[in-house]
């Protein structure tokens, strides 16, 4: 009975998370912390099924780069990266009771123009405001900086009511990057790896396609 109860909590939470703002995301933690926790307790739970975790492709392409890179983790977690990596990392989400944790709205952070090197998203552009996480990665990227975005496969497959891909990529690229590749190997999830253009300059209008919620069942 408690997991039942624990998993519609989850569910609740995490469609709260899908369909709305990052910043009335960032105000509802902020009022009640402790369904963050309640959040990441689940969110945990799903991931444990996944036969891989994003997070840890991530850390292990950062080890492969270079270690004098800055880093900003949008939507953190439970700050692995940073646990894993000897690279400076900016671990950013909603709600923090860990001092190394920035806590803010992720198209508003405290970080400085053109510092980080590499931007990541894992799993957590979840808010329907989701352009600005990414225009604000693309403010604080320097030149040729590295944005990495991993996202559920089906938020990404229009056979199910999911985004065209290439879509999602030719936005991104209006935002003033350049895919270098990306990683469709996973059955969970999709990696893409940017790079920020040397001269990067943002189109007016960027036509953003529409991902939808990943809302979980009830089972």
């Amino acid at each position: 009975m408690r997991a039942r109860l624990s998993g519609g909590h989850f569910r609740m939470l995490n469609e709260k998370l899908y369909t709305c703002s990052g910043q009335d995301a960032f105000d509802y933690f902020k009022n009640e912390p402790e369904l963050f926790d309640v959040y990441h307790a689940g969110y945990q739970e799903q991931m444990s099924h996944w036969p891989e975790q994003p997070v840890n492709v991530i850390i292990k392409w950062l080890k492969s780069h270079n270690k004098s890179w800055t880093v900003a983790d949008f939507g953190c977690g439970n700050a692995a990266v940073a646990k894993n990596v000897k690279n400076k990392v900016f671990s950013i989400d909603l709600v923090s009771d860990d001092p190394s944790v920035i806590a803010c709205d992720m198209a508003h952070t405290p970080l400085e123009p053109s510092s980080v090197d590499v931007a990541i998203f894992c799993l957590s552009l979840m808010g329907t405001n989701f352009p600005s996480y990414l225009q604000e990665a693309n403010r604080v990227l320097k030149p040729s900086g590295w944005l990495l975005i991993a996202e559920v496969r089906s938020r990404l497959d229009p056979n199910t009511g999911g985004a065209d891909p290439d879509k999602f990529s030719e936005a991104i690229s209006q935002l003033g990057f350049s895919l270098v590749s990306k990683d469709e190997k996973n059955k969970m999830f999709v990696l893409f790896y940017f790079r920020k253009k040397e001269k990067s300059k943002v189109a007016k209008n960027i036509e953003w396609p529409q991902l939808k919620p990943c809302l979980y069942k009830r089972r």
